[in-house]
């Protein structure tokens, strides 16, 4: 415990160079969206004084006479945009957070409305069927649903209720998208934890190889996920978490107090109180993230072993806001920001665990102390992340942050001093194949460098199949191609990964490069996932036949197949058919027909030409 009372490092030089080449790059698009904004704040406004009286009766005929009265006066209107459904266990315990917002705005001279609800899939359920194939579009779904909550235009404020995969980066875009407004973000906490994720885990290698049947799995499934609250490993859901509040727009320590703590309500009353105190200080969304916002989101990401999923979605949450990041600048962050964190499946720990160790508070404070982070940031709290750094406590009856926090077992959040790697684990891979990502945080040293041939498959299930008839008992690179945004939605092919753990187990050498994305909860088999160009688009992953020898060399970033360049130019592209019908995917046509790359953010909103 010493060691954290030794003298905080400076910030890393690094930081300031990476946020001036995003800045700079991204000059014409931040000057346009901050345009915008200053245009929407201006109509907002107009909107609220000289909205006609037909219009002015419709917004508020739900409410009483009193509240009538208020917006009538010009009192405050907070706009809730909520992902609640009790379908999903991570977004049940949102049901009763609005009564208690319009009853904290009411206390303060306001108001409080729900202004719309956006829709909530879980990958948990569609892992493997046809409907994971809507998963990423859903988050440009909900982009689209949080606007039209907010289009009525006569809120002063926006509260976005929201916590899994797609659900929390699709409402930051459509919420940068009013980034007039202050608004900020309010999540449900984790479940109790059930059975260990390890024991989870080998219970799916074990069926995988025959070992037990469904119904012990399924039992095994059922003690894993069984209350309301997100699931408790370090997932997307989770890292979603740790992102909005490194980034200020969460209170300190909320993201993983549990539903049924008394700090919950707290916690959503005070957030409502700090989003309307944002209005009297007229600081919004929009202006408030700058790039130094974004690469404290980017280092979130890197330090904790978080999903790869984040890369994609920080791409396209940060063009919302007027920022270009890259994939080589999650590569150049990437060297030099520690791991400092070890939480299932890159470590024993699950999110309940990492936050009675300290938490996301402690990881803040780690990182600040140790010049990782940038301190004066806008936060919905204040100018910069000092409370960030400090452990939540209550008195009376409200939350405070006034110690800091510190690791309570290094086991699972290292101090600046002492981290569990020097650098992060995400890393970009390039060579003649494409370009793509791979997550180290859970890999073993022996897996940083595999050649051996390739198999080359259409589909999840096929791989699925050929280890089935064991055909993969052997030293292999799975290549899985057809799963890219434009083909069909680039879904997470997490069904994968107990496999391929046997086929470790067994002692074989196995890797996986594919256009599409694994899991965030993914990590233990090698994989080199969102390549780019996707083989739809006749990417050069298209043309890899079954024995062609690649070799993946994680530590000096590269991933090649054994072919010259005149043989892989003559080379066919290999054609891949999708079926894009039944579970709603022939709606979805217009989106595969208009997504960008995964480096662009996979999204079909272009603001460029806006």
């Amino acid at each position: 415990m010493e060691k954290w009372k030794i003298k905080k490092m400076n910030l890393n030089p690094k930081l300031l160079e990476l946020e001036e080449k995003i800045n700079t790059r991204s000059q014409s698009l931040r000057l346009n969206y901050l345009s915008k904004l200053k245009q929407s704040k201006e109509q907002s406004t107009s909107a609220r004084k000289n909205i006609g009286c037909s219009n002015f009766a419709h917004a508020f005929a739900s409410c009483n006479s009193h509240q009538q009265k208020q917006a009538t006066e010009g009192s405050k209107v907070i706009g809730i945009v909520s992902a609640y459904n009790d379908m999903l266990s991570a977004h049940a315990p949102l049901k009763d957070y609005p009564d208690l917002i319009k009853l904290t705005a009411r206390d303060r001279g306001a108001l409080a409305r729900v202004a719309g609800g956006v829709p909530a899939m879980c990958d948990g359920i569609t892992q493997g069927e046809p409907g994971m194939e809507l998963s990423l579009f859903s988050r440009d779904v909900i982009a689209l649903s949080t606007a039209v909550a907010f289009s009525h235009n006569v809120f002063d404020a926006g509260l976005c209720l929201g916590v899994c995969d797609k659900i929390v980066p699709g409402l930051m875009i459509g919420a940068l998208t009013f980034g007039h407004m202050p608004i900020a973000f309010i999540p449900a906490g984790p479940m109790p934890t059930g059975i260990s994720n390890k024991e989870k885990s080998e219970k799916r290698k074990k069926y995988a190889n025959g070992e037990i049947d469904r119904s012990s799995l399924l039992a095994s499934e059922q003690a894993a996920y069984h209350s309301p609250g997100t699931c408790t490993f370090y997932g997307t859901a989770n890292t979603n978490q740790v992102i909005m509040e490194v980034m200020g727009l969460q209170l300190p320590g909320s993201s993983f107090t549990p539903p049924e703590s008394p700090l919950r309500d707290i916690y959503t009353q005070q957030t409502t109180t700090a989003v309307l105190e944002l209005v009297n200080q007229n600081i919004c969304l929009g202006e408030m993230l700058t790039a130094k916002s974004w690469i404290n989101g980017m280092i979130a990401l890197l330090s904790s072993g978080g999903s790869s999923n984040l890369i994609i979605h920080l791409i396209a949450m940060a063009a919302a806001g007027g920022y270009r990041i890259t994939l080589e600048d999650f590569d150049e962050l990437a060297s030099f920001t520690p791991t400092i964190l070890s939480v299932y499946p890159s470590g024993r720990a699950d999110v309940n665990e990492f936050h009675n160790a300290g938490g996301v508070s402690a990881l803040i404070n780690s990182l600040l102390e140790g010049g990782h982070l940038f301190k004066d940031v806008q936060t919905i709290i204040g100018d910069n992340l000092e409370d960030y750094q400090n452990t939540p406590e209550e008195k009376k009856n409200r939350i405070v942050w006034e110690r800091k926090a510190i690791s309570l077992d290094q086991s699972i959040i290292r101090d600046f001093l002492n981290p569990f790697r020097k650098n992060s684990g995400l890393k970009v891979l390039s060579g003649n194949i494409g370009t793509g990502i791979i997550k180290t945080s859970a890999l073993k040293e022996s897996d940083f460098l595999i050649k051996a041939p390739a198999m080359v498959f259409n589909s999840q299930e096929s791989v699925l199949e050929a280890f089935s008839d064991g055909d993969l008992n052997q030293d292999v690179v799975i290549v899985v191609r057809g799963q890219g945004p434009s083909a069909n939605g680039m879904p997470e092919l997490h069904k994968l990964t107990s496999p391929l753990n046997v086929l470790q187990s067994k002692g074989y050498k196995v890797a996986v490069i594919s256009d599409g994305r694994m899991s965030g909860a993914s990590g233990s088999v090698p994989s080199i996932i969102h390549v780019s160009p996707e083989s739809k688009l006749e990417g050069p992953i298209s043309k890899i036949l079954s024995g062609d020898v690649i070799e993946i060399d994680i530590s000096s970033g590269s991933f090649t197949a054994d072919i010259s360049a005149d043989e892989f130019r003559l080379r066919k592209v290999c054609p891949v058919d999708s079926n894009n019908e039944g579970v709603g995917r022939e709606l979805f046509k217009i989106f595969r027909d208009n997504v960008n790359s995964p480096e662009s953010g996979a999204s079909i909103f272009d603001y460029e030409s806006n």
